[in-house]
C-alpha cells in the first residue's frame, strides 16, 4: 500500500463516519418526532375519555335528581306522570319500538 492509497483509504473512512453521523442524527430526529406524535395521541385519547366521563357523570347526576324527586315528592301529579311513563313503556313494548326517553 503506497502513500496515495493510504490517503484514499483514510478519506473513505472519514466520509463513511461523517455519513453515518448524519444518518444517525436524522434517525434520532425522526424518533423524537414519532415520540412527540405518540404523546399527543395519548393526550387526545385522555381528553376524549375525560369528556365522555364528564358527560356520563352529568347524565347520572340528572338521573339521581329525578330519583330524589320521586322519593321525596308525594304529590298526585307525580304519580300521574309515573303512570303515563309506564303506559308509554308498555305501548312501546307492544309495538316493538324503543322506549321514548
Amino acid at each position: 500500500m503506497n502513500f496515495a492509497d493510504a490517503i484514499a483509504f483514510c478519506a473513505l473512512m472519514f466520509a463513511l463516519i461523517v455519513a453515518a453521523g448524519i444518518w444517525l442524527n436524522a434517525y434520532e430526529g425522526r424518533m423524537k418526532h414519532r415520540q412527540r406524535q405518540l404523546e399527543l395521541e395519548v393526550r387526545l385519547a385522555e381528553a376524549s375519555a375525560a369528556k365522555r366521563s364528564d358527560a356520563e357523570a352529568d347524565r347520572l347526576e340528572e338521573r339521581v335528581r329525578v330519583l330524589e324527586r320521586i322519593a321525596t315528592d308525594r304529590s298526585p301529579e307525580l304519580a300521574a306522570q309515573i303512570e303515563q311513563l309506564r303506559d308509554l313503556h308498555e305501548l312501546d313494548e307492544t309495538t316493538g319500538k324503543e322506549p321514548a326517553r
